[in-house]
């Protein structure tokens, strides 16, 4: 501990700036430029940082220079460390004027389409001066990114067991649905089987992408081969263009149906996808006070929710 607390004491603040630009850069010459010093001082603040720790921090090769075991280490720590530091000031900011400031939040694009957008809507007319970044991506991506300190928050499909350092507030729990344009003939039919589906024309997720898989699973869970799609692809623009055709099936979260579309009526086909209802959760790390803004942020996103939440 005594010998901790001394390397503690002369780590500087801007040699983990330093190690962050040249990891992220793979090279000293980049990294000075981006930081607009010069090179030997980059050297030197590596050399130093290295003999503090008393470990080796990058390996150095024709290419540039790559984090060493330690080296990623302190790196991951690093990054979260200015994370940190930079939503202390953001909160700063926002109690000292609730009417502007920044956050980061993690979604997959469907719950965008139906809580996250409408909640930035409702947010947005309300303190034009607030800015928020949004990262689309899947449920692993998404713990990764809160983990990470890279958002401070996700709304996503819980999947999977839930990391250590993770805490989960469930909204609602939802199943996949089969839909289709209201539009398309089969939605007339009082019932309708997997079999009777077979040759319809599909659009779906590639079943080698996160949700790809979990559908392909949801259909393989009942005794059933998931249909072959006429079209893969991860692109929600393409498959609301096919949708709208009247032709097309694809497979969506049930909320789905009760978020208004622009200029797309879709309907769920009477039949069962064998899958369980899963929770749709707010995701943040442990032991992490949220941002005044992050906090004003979930209260519309609860109550946005809460009608999803019925049958």
């Amino acid at each position: 501990m005594p010998q901790i607390a001394q390397t503690s004491r002369r780590l500087k603040l801007r040699q983990l700036e330093v190690l962050i630009a040249v990891a992220q850069a793979g090279n000293m010459a980049k990294a000075a430029g981006q930081l607009a010093i010069t090179q030997p001082v980059i050297s030197k603040t590596i050399a130093d940082l290295e003999s503090t720790v008393g470990m080796r921090l990058f390996d150095r090769n024709r290419r540039g220079v790559e984090l060493t075991l330690y080296g990623r280490a302190l790196f991951d720590r690093s990054v979260a460390i200015f994370n940190d530091l930079r939503q202390g000031v953001q909160d700063i900011d926002f109690l000292s004027d609730p009417t502007k400031g920044e956050i980061r939040i993690g979604t997959t694009e469907p719950i965008a389409t139906a809580i996250v957008l409408p909640a930035i809507d409702r947010l947005s007319r309300k303190y034009s001066r607030i800015f928020f970044h949004v990262v689309a991506g899947d449920t692993a991506s998404l713990y990764r990114d809160v983990s990470e300190r890279n958002i401070e928050l996700a709304i996503c499909r819980m999947i999977g067991r839930l990391p250590d350092e993770l805490a989960a507030d469930v909204l609602f729990y939802d199943a996949f649905s089969i839909v289709t344009s209201a539009k398309n003939p089969l939605t007339r039919r009082r019932k309708v089987t997997l079999a009777d589906l077979r040759n319809e024309p599909w659009a779906l997720l590639p079943f080698d992408s996160f949700f790809g898989s979990v559908i392909a699973e949801a259909f393989r869970a009942n005794g059933q081969e998931p249909p072959r799609p006429t079209v893969a692809s991860v692109s929600t623009n393409i498959q609301n263009e096919l949708l709208a055709t009247g032709r097309f099936l694809t497979v969506l979260p049930g909320f789905m149906l009760k978020v208004g579309w622009r200029n797309l009526a879709l309907k769920a086909l009477p039949v069962a996808l064998p899958n369980s209802p899963m929770p749709i959760g707010l995701i943040t790390l442990k032991n992490r006070t949220l941002t005044p803004l992050a906090q004003l942020f979930i209260e519309n996103v609860r109550a946005l929710a809460k009608p999803l939440a019925r049958p």
